[in-house]
This record gives C-alpha cells, sequence and structure tokens, in this order.
C-alpha cells in the first residue's frame, strides 16, 4: 500500500511560491481591531495593564501574550533537504513550509527565522538573545556537527523546548516504525541487532534514541563512509561517534549486516546491495531513508527476501517516515504543558504513541489518502498515515504526560480526558458538538438500524458506532453476504446482529401495521408484504416503528429522495412537527443553523413558521440559544415582493404560536448576521446576530451551505433530518462510513422536539 504522490515539476512550484501572493505564510489578529476602543485595548493605553503584570510575575507571559503557541523555525541554510549548503536565504521557503505544517497538522503559530551565519558560536549567540520570545524553537537543516553543538548549548541557555527536528524528528518516527516490526515478527528490542549506516545527525539521534528504548549497546553498530565505529578506532572520528563505538570485529556493513536483525540507512543511496539482504537474520528489517533514493529499493529487496518489512523516507513506497508524524504533535504537548525541554521520556512517549496509531483501525480519511485502499496493520503499515486526524488527540496527551511525570512541565493537565477533546476541536470545528453528541449517547445502548448493511462502508460504519459505545449497530442484509464483506473489511463476523428482511419472523407484525397504514392509498396486501420482504428501508423502518430498534441511518447506495420518500410510507411527522432538513455550517467563532435543507421546496408561511420551530428546537438540543432569522433578499419590506410576503405572515403566526425563542425577519443574511443592525432597525426583536437561518427555498439553502463550505470556509455538518416519529438520518448517496457513523449517533442523540423536552425534564 502506497500514498503515491505525482511528480512536480520546477515551474509548478516556483508558481505555487509566487501566485497569488507570494510564500506560504501570513499573519491574523486574534482580536478585533473594528473599533478605537479596540484599538486602545490592544495597543496604548490598555496594552500598559499586561505590561505591569508580565513585569511583576514573568510567567504571567503566557497568559497575556501569544507566547504558549509560538514556535521559531530557525535554519542557517547549511544542510537544505539534500542539496547542502545553499545559504540562509535559500533555506526560507523551507522553513516557510515547515511554518505552514506547524499550524495545519497542531495549530501552533510558527515563524521562520533565517540566521547569517555558519559559525555555531555565533548562531547559539544570536538565537540565545531572541529565543524566549517564543514557547519553543525548531531547528532546521543545520549541518553536522554544528546542529549537535547548537541544539546542546541552546538547551542550557534558553528555558524552552529546542528540539532539532533532523535529528530527533526522524529519530522518532522511525522508533514507531521498529516497534511495530518487532510487535510484528516476535522480537524483544531489547534483543534487537541494529546496525545504523550514516553517522551524521539523524543516524546518531535514532541510535540513541534506540538506546534509550532497550537496544543494547553491544548489539548495536554505527557506520560511516569508511566502515563500522568499533571500539580503537582513531581515523575520521568525533566525540559523538565516539560515543557509539561498538565492540565488535566487523570493519565494513556488509559484515556487519551478516546475521543482523535490523538496518537503518540515513546515508546514500546504492549503500546496500543484495547480496548484504540475503545475510541479514529471518524477517529483517529494513529502514533504507536516503532521499531522494534509498540505500536499497524495496523491489529490488522484494526479489530476495520476501519476509522483509521495509521503509523509505518517501511517499511512493510503503512505510514513509515523514516528520511530519512528530514535530507538530511534539510540540503541541510541551507547549501545552510549557514544557522546559522535550526528553528522551517525551520522544519515547511520542514513538509510542505512533505504534499503536498504527496499529488501530484506520478512519476513512487514511483511506482517501491512499486513494480508496484501506491499509491495515501489517509489514505494509506500520507507520502512521499523516493524514489521519486522530493524531492531534492521540499524540500530544502522551507528550504531555511524560514531561509531567519526567519533571519538566511548568503546567501540568489536570484533566486529560479534557484535553484531548480540545486538541480534537482544534482540527475539527464539528468536534465540539459530535463530542456533545457521542457523550450523551455513550453507555446508552440505544439500537440503531443500518439499512444497506450489506454494504462495505455501512459495515465500517456500524462498527464504528459499536465500538465507540455509541450503541447496538443492527445491520439489515442477507447473512452470507453481509458477513463475506465484513471479512472483506476486517470486522470479526460475530460481532454485529445481522437481520435478514426475507428472513424475520417478525415480517408479519411488520406487513400488518403497514397494510392498515397504506390501505387507503391504494396498497394490496400482497403489495405491503411485497415492501417489507424486498426494501430494507421499508422494513427497517418497521423495526423502529414497532420498537425493534430505536433508530435508523440508510441512503449510501440510494439517492436522498427516495429513500425519503421509503421511509415515509412507514414513519409519520412527529405531532405537532413538520419534516425538515437541517445543516449546521462552523466558521471561525461562528455556528449556523440553516433550514429547510432538503425537503420542503417551496414552503409556504404555516410551513416556514413550523421550520422555525423545529431549527430551533434542535438548536437548543445541541445546547444553544436559538435565534431566528427567516433570510430574503428584501429586509423589512425593502424591496417588497411575493417571497417576502410569506416570510412575513411566518412571522406573524409564530407571533400568535407565543414561542419561547428569539425569531426576526424577513431579513437580508448580512443584516442578520450584522451584531451592530439595530443601529439601523431599532424595532428589531433579535438582541445578538441570528444563529438559525430559515431559508425561503430548498435551494436557497443549497447554495447557502456550499457557500460557507466552499467560498467561507466553513465546516459543514448534514443535512441531518428531524421531524419524524422516530428518530431518522439519510446519508447522502455514496457517503464515507465515518458521515455515516454521525448520523447513526445523530439518530441516537434524536434531536427532535420531544427528545428536548423529555432531557429538559430529566435536568
Amino acid at each position: 500500500m502506497s500514498d503515491r504522490t505525482s511528480p512536480v515539476d520546477d515551474d509548478e512550484a516556483l508558481a505555487f511560491h509566487k501566485e497569488p501572493t507570494p510564500g506560504k505564510l501570513g499573519m491574523s489578529a486574534t482580536k478585533p481591531m473594528a473599533t478605537q476602543r479596540d484599538l486602545s485595548l490592544a495597543y496604548s493605553p490598555g496594552v500598559a495593564a499586561p505590561v505591569k503584570a508580565i513585569a511583576e510575575d514573568p510567567e504571567k507571559v503566557y497568559d497575556y501574550t501569544s507566547k504558549g503557541n509560538m514556535v521559531a523555525v530557525i535554519s542557517n541554510g547549511t544542510a537544505i533537504l539534500g542539496l547542502g549548503d545553499l545559504g540562509a536565504m535559500a533555506s526560507k521557503p523551507v522553513m516557510e513550509g515547515k511554518a505552514v505544517l506547524f499550524k495545519r497538522f497542531a495549530d501552533i503559530d510558527a515563524v521562520d527565522i533565517e540566521v547569517e551565519t555558519s559559525d555555531p558560536d555565533e548562531f547559539v549567540d544570536c538565537v540565545a538573545r531572541f529565543g524566549h520570545t517564543f514557547g519553543g524553537i525548531n531547528l532546521e537543516d543545520i549541518k553536522g556537527p554544528d546542529c549537535f553543538i547548537i541544539e546542546q548549548r541552546l538547551r542550557e541557555k534558553l528555558d524552552i523546548p529546542v528540539f532539532h527536528d533532523d535529528q530527533h524528528g526522524t529519530a522518532i518516527i522511525s522508533a514507531a516504525g521498529i516497534i511495530n516490526a518487532c510487535h510484528l515478527t516476535g522480537r524483544d528490542i531489547a534483543d534487537l541487532k541494529v546496525v545504523v549506516n550514516g553517522a551524521g545527525a539523524a543516524g546518531i539521534a535514532v541510535l540513541e534514541l534506540l538506546k534509550a528504548m532497550g537496544v543494547s549497546a553491544k548489539n548495536a553498530i554505527l557506520c560511516d563512509s569508511r566502515g563500522t565505529i568499533y571500539q580503537g578506532r582513531e581515523d575520521g572520528m568525533n566525540q559523538w561517534k565516539a560515543a557509539h563505538a561498538a565492540p565488535t570485529d566487523a570493519r565494513t556493513l556488509a559484515e556487519a549486516l551478516d546475521g543482523a536483525d535490523c538496518f537503518i540507512g540515513l546515508s546514500v543511496a546504492g549503500a546496500v546491495d543484495e547480496a548484504m539482504v540475503r545475510s541479514m537474520a529471518a524477517e529483517p528489517i529494513i529502514f533504507a531513508m536516503a532521499n531522494p533514493d534509498p540505500e536499497i529499493r524495496p523491489e529490488a529487496v522484494r526479489k530476495i527476501r520476501r519476509d522483509a518489512i521495509m521503509a523509505t523516507g518517501r511517499s511512493d513506497y510503503p512505510n514513509q517516515v515523514n516528520n511530519v508524524l512528530g514535530f507538530p504533535y511534539i510540540f503541541r504537548g510541551a507547549l501545552d504543558v510549557r514544557a522546559r525541554t522535550i526528553n528522551e521520556e517525551m520522544k519515547i512517549a511520542a514513538a509510542n504513541a505512533l505504534a499503536e496509531l498504527a496499529r488501530q483501525d484506520v478512519p476513512d480519511e487514511v483511506a482517501a489518502a491512499y486513494h480508496g485502499q484501506r491499509p491495515s496493520f501489517g509489514k505494509d503499515y506500520i507507520i502512521p498515515s499523516p493524514f489521519d486526524p486522530r493524531l492531534i488527540s492521540f499524540v500530544p496527551p502522551r507528550v504531555a504526560k511524560a514531561a509531567v511525570e519526567s519533571g519538566v512541565a511548568r503546567k501540568p493537565i489536570s484533566d486529560m480526558g479534557g484535553y484531548k477533546a480540545g486538541l480534537a476541536r482544534r482540527l475539527d470545528p464539528t468536534a465540539a458538538l459530535l463530542q456533545r453528541i457521542h457523550g450523551a449517547v455513550e453507555g446508552k445502548g440505544k439500537r440503531i438500524v443500518f439499512a444497506e448493511g450489506e454494504e462495505p462502508s455501512v459495515i465500517r460504519a456500524a462498527y464504528a458506532f459499536q465500538s465507540q459505545d455509541l450503541g447496538e449497530a443492527i445491520l439489515v442484509g442477507r447473512e452470507e453476504q453481509t458477513k463475506a464483506n465484513m471479512r472483506l473489511v476486517g470486522v470479526p463476523e460475530d460481532s454485529i446482529r445481522i437481520v435478514n428482511a426475507r428472513l424475520s419472523s417478525r415480517n408479519a407484525h411488520y406487513s400488518d401495521y403497514l397494510y392498515a397504514r397504506l390501505q387507503r392509498e391504494g396498497y394490496l396486501k400482497r403489495d405491503v408484504q411485497r415492501l417489507v420482504h424486498n426494501d430494507r428501508n421499508v422494513f427497517s423502518a418497521c423495526m423502529v416503528k414497532l420498537n425493534d430498534a430505536d433508530g435508523l441511518v440508510t441512503g449510501v447506495t440510494r439517492n436522498y429522495d427516495a429513500a425519503l420518500k421509503d421511509v415515509s410510507r412507514v414513519l409519520l411527522p412527529a405531532e405537532g412537527e413538520r419534516i425538515i432538513g437541517m445543516s449546521i455550517a462552523l466558521a471561525k467563532n461562528r455556528t449556523l443553523f440553516i433550514a429547510d435543507t432538503n425537503v420542503t421546496e417551496f414552503p409556504e408561511a404555516d410551513a416556514l413558521a413550523d421550520i422555525a420551530i423545529e431549527a430551533a428546537a434542535a438548536a437548543k438540543r445541541f445546547g444553544f440559544t436559538p435565534r431566528v432569522a427567516f433570510l430574503s433578499y428584501s429586509t423589512f419590506g425593502n424591496p417588497g415582493g411575493v417571497r417576502s410576503e410569506k416570510l412575513q405572515a411566518a412571522v406573524r403566526l409564530l407571533d400568535g404560536r407565543g414561542v419561547d425563542f428569539e425569531y426576526e425577519g424577513e431579513m437580508a443574511a448580512d443584516v442578520a448576521l450584522d451584531p451592530a443592525h439595530k443601529a439601523l432597525y431599532p424595532f428589531s426583536r433579535l438582541t445578538k446576530p441570528a444563529n438559525v437561518l430559515v431559508m425561503p427555498a430548498i435551494h436557497s439553502a443549497s447554495i447557502a451551505t456550499r457557500l460557507l463550505r466552499a467560498g467561507g470556509g466553513a465546516t459543514v455538518l448534514g443535512p441531518m433530518l428531524l421531524g419524524f416519529e422516530k428518530p431518522v438520518q439519510i446519508a447522502r448517496l455514496g457517503a464515507s462510513a465515518s458521515e455515516v457513523t454521525t448520523l447513526a449517533a445523530l439518530a441516537a442523540y434524536d434531536l427532535s422536539a420531544k427528545a428536548h423536552a423529555e432531557a429538559e425534564a430529566a435536568e
């Protein structure tokens, strides 16, 4: 399995970095700068208050400035990628790129700094003078052995994490892969015979970390271009190599590899030949990480050693050792506990966390990165994908915990569960809502029917739903076909209940109910029997109607309208409610509920009022105070028109219904969302900007949600279905497993007004 990337030519890369704005970094304010008062608070005179507070207690700099979430990415350009010493300015695109990765993967603000000197003393003196501005220092692309000197001296001078990623990032990711390779081959790392080729910064760092994890010094051999680094060798040595001189008679790489369990290459292409690989122990672990070409290619290894486990530094082969798996999350954990350094305990914790994550079932985002193929733990997947969204909430907590336990944390985390939840929210705006839903349904045992139970994606969704203790999943499908697909996707056959619609003992009861429901709509008894036997949506809806299940999810294999029609044959709208679709758009600092997105095409006034009530109840169920705006192209009659008259009529209907939420309209979208709109419209009943937007028609709702997602950068959840007498959710055609799992959780949560009233009464 490989995450193959397309080749990139120089012209494309240059255009990417130049247009539409040169570079890859920008800066945005975290506080409003819209009024004179904002400016007074941000600068003079308001800024004097935090200045004095920090002067009295320097630790308060973390409370009143961005220091705690700011990293400096620093280089002098003496070892840029595989290009060598090209100078400080030439390293700037790489450092900007590193800063972008910090933000993308861990929500850390990073600034690149290029230091114009190749003298280690000058470099250290320069960085030491400004280093305290930041919460951490990421050193990059500095040649060896200068990098060892610089990192060590800056650690001594600065009371913040200083981390040379070329060394430690590579070491941590490699170590994670080796942990899992040992797991697959039944080895104990303490007995592992390791050969490292390449005695530069990365090679030495890998060996040091492996030794810290238990590899015996007598079983570890370091090699450079002259051969093995053995005890007594004098030529080409320095203090860092000498620290790893081994008690060995081997003098060449070939001799060192004879009988070795593990090869780690951080050297040059072609350094290993087929004869060397043949001489290694059974099930050899080969990490050939020279870039751009490895010490030996995986296809050459496969020809002679089918039992080998192979990793490289390239994205077009399995098991890429990619530093982006490490540094964002290590710094995230370190910054969040205000660590004074990044020590061996924190590195080992990160390696163990990465190894553990690779052994877990992968989410849809990873399968998408692998072009639809779904990797699973094994020889071709021992290192997690950089696109696994769980990394942010999986690795930093382990790093933070290790920092606390090893005594380098200034600010221990008391609520680790809350910390993990907060990490997930940093990169996924839907996380807070989903965590609320999951927390409400966990352990309640709600039975959710997955109507398209034979579909692989639905099986995965059902398994995830059940594994997360969100409820009991029920798959509707033929047993043989469903179990075959369970085996295909790696789900244990007996882990989920399967119900065959044709063979169910409940069919007679379902047919009797449905005939009573449809006999005056032109259906004969045999018609409804055929529906119950053959239509899984109808059968599943009958299960829910007659209390054999608590909720229903469908839609993956049929278009939305067809699935809605099937379910509507069985289930009615809840008393006093209307069936509507609602989407939730989560933008920066704002959550919007948008309805009706997928049921009533051109609602009349009474339908618009019903939609408002239904959507407001759902917003309450999610924990929000609803403020409803009926949206239009006009605002309070200007300009007028048929649609605006219907919206005005809907407002009058709500006036007569005595609802318990704020509402107003008709209003243009910009007016509804403007906190200062009462300056022009002092009669407006909205005390704050609207958060529930009732659209005049489906097409406007669809346009709005798509624009918010594509043009406004919002995350859109849904559409979700509201108003049935029993919880039903319909996925989009071809929905992913994670989308189906989310809808199943929503079905278990039950967004109905009745459920909200019952929850309020229980509280």
